[in-house]
């Protein structure tokens, strides 16, 4: 091996190979390889003028550094032109043969290239570097990438370095296609995922909501957070909020089934227990590896509390008109999915002036924390954080350093329960009456309808329309329903609504009745006259059959 000349080793290689020496840095050698990309070199001449390349690649410092201290260093992905990069690298070499292009140097090792070579310059620009020559232009194939190695040399007499130069050309634009992939994978990962989630949230009578959901950093692997926001009639409002655990398109998928499958099981109007129930059976034949939490919570303003019921979801934050805030840590079962369990209801307080926080475990969970911490510090976050809504998310994010390099999906739902005061109070009333049955039940209740409309100052029209819809809702509940008895109507910003409930829990149903049937005949009359109308089971027993008119500034 030491026999053998640096021009037969170096030469012939496929890699570009350039060896400079001396403070300067002359060229001493350049090969076959080199002078086809970069175009002749003379040789002896100084690196600044004769490798315009490095110098455009900002090299000559590094290789100062390299020459000088005799360890190698790396710098990559410099570029030099467009789609052009180059990754630099440098490690120790020692030997010798190889010298200022003189002595040391074997005979006739010039920079590899056939004398009278031009390139695009004067003709019989010889390699040799005659003096006075002129600085070369660079040569550049567009589209290629290198990996350029810079390794000091030492010899008896003087010092130089070895550059050295792969083509990566393949390995580069692979990992191009492979980024730009992920990025396609991810936008449209991000695009189900959103359109998925409702694109407007509905704005209940009596609470004022808002909702944000942030996909968490930048991989292509989004997850399946989402939120809800369901009227259900009376007044009530469904209020949901799940994480489908794993991340990517399958669980964008699986959340939209969910979500499509909670608006469907609140029409039922059911129990918060029975809905997640239901969704619990369904979760494991939509796919028995996909593992989901979810909250169900419904919003009674004529209760003034919050019912909800948790499977394996982090829990609700609720703050008191005062500023206490309470998690609702009662009454969760296993996530969706496990099958095998009961799940229960409970309720907390949400009188006007309260609010409430649902969320997913992205806005608390940290690796290097304990859950309960985030919690903590979330429920601090909110006791201090007034504003509507929308704002009060923007406060929760900001308060818990949520960022869009966050490394989780995070979906919060806000809402809050206002105080009415001055004009405003005049337009939300309640008005109850208990019934004892009998004969004198309906003309009470027609008279109590009647009275409390028209000091509501209601239109004629929509308050015959109130007293008839009272009245058929009274007379179906003596004939088929046992006390205790109640009528209740209330009255909104936007509605009216008339509310029958009873101590039988049978729910009554729309029927077509015979002409010579003498009943049947009073649901489709309030289904006719009444913007909406429905039934559902209350939760001590008995059932609640209610209808609503729009009001007409509505």
């Amino acid at each position: 091996m030491d026999a053998l000349p640096v021009h037969d080793l170096l030469g012939q290689v496929p890699a570009l190979v350039a060896i400079v020496h001396g403070p300067e840095h002359r060229i001493a050698f350049v090969n076959d390889a080199y002078t086809r990309v970069f175009g002749p070199r003379p040789t002896g001449a100084a690196a600044r003028e004769a490798l315009p390349e490095l110098v455009e690649l900002g090299l000559l410092p590094l290789m100062d550094q390299v020459r000088r201290s005799g360890t190698p260093r790396t710098v990559k992905s410099r570029r030099v032109q467009e789609r052009q990069t180059e990754t630099m690298s440098g490690g120790p070499l020692g030997g010798s043969g190889v010298s200022k292009g003189g002595p040391g140097v074997p005979k006739g090792a010039t920079d590899g290239r056939a004398k009278g070579t031009t390139d695009g310059r004067a003709k019989g620009a010889a390699d040799g570097g005659a003096k006075g020559a002129t600085r070369p232009e660079p040569r550049r194939r567009t589209g290629h990438y290198y990996t350029f190695t810079c390794t000091p040399i030492t010899t008896s007499d003087d010092s130089g370095v070895l550059i050295f130069a792969a083509e990566v050309t393949d390995q580069v634009e692979a990992v191009e296609r492979l980024r730009a992939s992920e990025r396609r994978q991810r936008e449209a990962a991000v695009t189900l995922q959103r359109s998925l989630l409702p694109q407007e949230l509905e704005q209940p009578d009596d609470l004022r909501v808002a909702a944000t959901y942030q996909p968490g950093g930048t991989d292509a692997a989004v997850g399946g957070d989402w939120y809800d926001v369901i009227t259900l009639g009376a007044g009530r409002t469904a209020l949901v909020i799940g994480d489908v655990m794993g991340r990517g398109v399958r669980a964008a998928a699986v959340m939209g089934q969910l979500r499509t499958a909670v608006r469907a099981y609140a029409r039922l109007d059911l129990p918060p227990h029975e809905v997640l129930q239901l969704l619990d059976d369904l979760a494991a034949e939509i796919d028995a590896t996909q593992i989901a939490t979810c909250v169900y919570a419904v919003h009674d303003p004529s209760e003034g509390h919050l019912s909800y019921a948790s499977a394996g979801h982090v829990p609700v934050l609720v703050r008191d008109p005062d500023g206490t805030v309470r998690s609702a840590t009662d009454h969760t079962g296993p996530p969706l999915g496990t099958g095998g369990w009961l799940h229960t209801s409970g309720s907390v307080p949400l009188p006007p002036g309260a609010a409430a926080v649902l969320y997913t475990d992205g806005l608390i969970e940290r690796r290097d924390a304990d859950i309960d911490e985030g919690v903590a510090a979330l429920e601090a976050a909110f006791a201090g954080a007034t504003g509507s809504p929308d704002i009060v998310c923007d406060r929760l994010l900001r308060a818990l350093g949520i960022t869009e390099d966050h490394d989780d999906d995070v979906a919060v739902l806000v809402c809050q329960h206002p105080e009415r005061t001055g004009t405003d109070a005049e337009l939300f009333h309640n008005a109850a009456l208990d019934l004892l049955g009998g004969t004198e039940a309906a003309p009470r209740a027609r008279a109590f309808a009647s009275g409390v409309l028209a000091s509501w100052r209601f239109p004629v029209e929509l308050r015959d329309l109130g007293v008839l819809a009272a009245s058929e809702l009274v007379a179906n509940s003596l004939q088929h329903g046992t006390p205790p008895m109640r009528l209740r109507l209330r009255r909104t910003d936007r509605r009216l609504i008339v509310e029958v409930t009873d101590g039988d829990d049978h729910l009554p149903r729309r029927r077509r009745a015979e002409p010579g049937d003498e009943s049947g005949r009073g649901i489709s009359i309030v289904a006719t006259i009444a913007s909406s109308w429905g039934c559902r089971r209350t939760p001590g027993g008995g059932k609640s059959v209610w209808c609503e008119f729009a009001l007409p500034s509505a």
